[in-house]
């Protein structure tokens, strides 16, 4: 193998290209753990849940290709779920800064190009994995 041969390319013996479904899971995983380190609730356990999440969907885009766009969404929907029950609500809304504490929700519910959304205030607030360029909470 060249020294500039990428990985997976021919002349790169024992790799393979990364197919289209783990290249769309990879991403979903990136874009959740970039939204979990910027509210930095990052930690060992709810990386897992992450993963058990990729594990699950990567089942589920298997069986309907076509939802590969839908992914980033599940992940943070499914992690948000994860959270709740075992942490309470994430992520905590940065825009209204008065009442009661509430979660951002993603939306679409199942569609591309997730954003986190306040209902209460009607605003997106971030695309989901850019939590980190949100305003502070």
């Amino acid at each position: 193998m060249a020294p500039d041969d990428p990985p997976g390319e021919p002349g790169a013996p024992g790799l393979r290209p990364v197919s289209p479904l783990e290249q769309a899971l990879h991403a979903a995983r990136a874009l959740v753990l970039a939204d979990l380190v910027a509210r930095e609730v990052a930690e060992a356990d709810v990386v897992s849940l992450v993963e058990e999440s990729v594990t699950h969907r990567r089942w589920w885009v298997e069986q309907w290709p076509d939802g590969a766009g839908f992914l980033a969404g599940l992940v943070a929907q499914d992690v948000q779920d994860a959270l709740l029950e075992r942490h309470g609500r994430w992520p905590l809304c940065p825009v209204c800064g008065t009442g009661d504490p509430h979660a951002l929700d993603v939306e679409p519910e199942l569609g591309p190009d997730p954003h986190w959304v306040c209902h209460k205030a009607g605003v997106k607030v971030a695309a989901v994995g850019r939590l980190g360029g949100a305003v502070p909470s």
